[in-house]
């Protein structure tokens, strides 16, 4: 009987150090999930930045609109520690 219990006892620390892990997978998939949301409404907010950039048609000419969408996409990636002056 001694025996039976303390496999059992073994069986439910087992479970629940899995649980544990399992609960603390599932908290840190979640922080990861938040950051990808943060990342994606950044990601759609420079979008809308460069259609503002782009502008309605006629209102700039096509050169003064490519200026700005090479700004917006400068000051991106210098945002991200890219130095697009370096790139060839």
């Amino acid at each position: 009987m001694a025996g039976e219990t303390k496999t059992h006892d073994e069986r439910l620390r087992d479970l629940e150090a899995s649980a544990f892990r399992t609960g603390r997978t599932l908290a840190e998939h979640s922080e990861q999930l938040g950051e990808i949301r943060e990342q994606q409404t950044t990601a759609f907010g420079n979008i809308d930045s460069l259609a503002n950039a782009i502008g309605a048609p006629g209102g700039r000419t096509i050169t003064e609109r490519l200026d700005g969408i090479e700004r917006v996409l400068f000051a991106l990636a210098r945002a991200q520690g890219i130095d697009p002056d370096a790139l060839t």
